[in-house]
């Protein structure tokens, strides 16, 4: 099959202004996306909230910046992962594929790392601050890091004792036993995955075109790492809420939802995300090729993969 590499995000170039290093140090977080917290959250009422697709604005940053939080979501820290006791078998937190390797169920979220080991939620909408150690989680039930460069999601799995997904393993891991284009079979069923979402780019900047003079909407001014881009209702959903998007493996949302990053040098993400699963490729055919492993933006995610020992 003959892949066109075109360009994350509704196929706009984007160089990332970010750089990395093995400890994840990155930019610093805008000051208007800080307040902004759902992923995973309860009320302090201890309640938990209903699962949401997304609001215009979360009603936690309209809250936090109006001085008033008695509604504010505050996040809930998912519990540390049970040790890997074997070496032959996959954590938890995982599917086997054959008897070769292991994927998450999930495409991942990210912990913070604190200075004395506890552990909190990172927002799923925002870059990684510098000086920010994170790590990178497979949890039902919640939205997953977008905003998110290679280099970033590789040292986030290995952090968890993980690695990237070769590009090889993560269309195996995503075609299922039956080795299908899809997850669930050969003919795509459009919104079984999340893969018939609506354009944030074009909702928050209404003057995006193609014109030159315009170029900096795509990206070149930052708009592209935009946190509001990925809360907008209709575009990123929970990990695991299209239950439908999966395969006998028992893995969720390798078509659509985010890209996700593999194990490429190069720069390779797989599986398009909520607005293209076709452009380079049907569905776990989907393939780009054009960005540095350094690039990043709201659409590009990940997944971990870990190896198995022969018994």
């Amino acid at each position: 099959m003959l892949v066109i590499p075109t360009m994350a995000a509704s196929l706009a170039l984007a160089a990332s202004p970010h750089s990395t290093s093995a400890s994840l140090h990155f930019a610093a977080l805008s000051p208007a996306s800080v307040c902004a917290k759902r992923s995973g959250f309860t009320s302090k009422s201890g309640l938990a909230k209903q699962p949401s697709r997304g609001r215009q604005l979360p009603l936690s940053a309209v809250k936090a910046a109006a001085g008033d939080d008695d509604d504010v979501e505050l996040p809930v820290v998912p519990p540390k992962p049970v040790a890997r006791t074997s070496s032959y078998l996959c954590p938890a937190d995982m599917v086997m594929i054959g008897r070769d390797y292991c994927v998450d169920r999930y495409e991942a979220s990210l912990v913070q790392v604190m200075p004395d080991g506890s552990e909190q939620p990172f927002p799923y909408y925002d870059t990684i601050p510098d000086g920010v150690v994170v790590r990178a989680v497979s949890s039902a039930g919640v939205f997953p890091q977008g905003y998110v460069s290679g280099l970033q999601a590789r040292d986030a799995c290995e952090a968890s004792g993980k690695r990237l997904c070769k590009p090889d393993e993560w269309k195996t891991a995503c075609m299922g036993p039956k080795k299908t284009i899809f997850p669930y079979g050969n003919t795509r069923e459009i919104g079984r995955c999340n893969d018939n979402g609506r354009s944030s780019m074009h909702f928050f900047n209404p003057g995006l075109d193609d014109k030159a003079e315009h170029r900096w909407m795509w990206g070149f001014g930052g708009n592209m790492t935009d946190p509001r881009l990925n809360q907008l209702e209709g575009t990123l959903t929970r990990t695991g809420e299209r239950d439908g998007c999966t395969n006998d493996y028992g893995v969720y949302d390798m078509v659509g939802n985010l890209h996700e990053w593999v194990d490429d040098p190069d720069g390779t993400f797989q599986g398009g995300y909520y607005l293209d699963t076709h452009l380079n490729g049907d569905g776990c055919y989907y393939r780009t090729t054009a960005h540095p492993i350094s690039h990043l933006d709201y659409s590009t995610g990940f997944r971990c993969c870990a190896d198995v020992d022969e018994p």
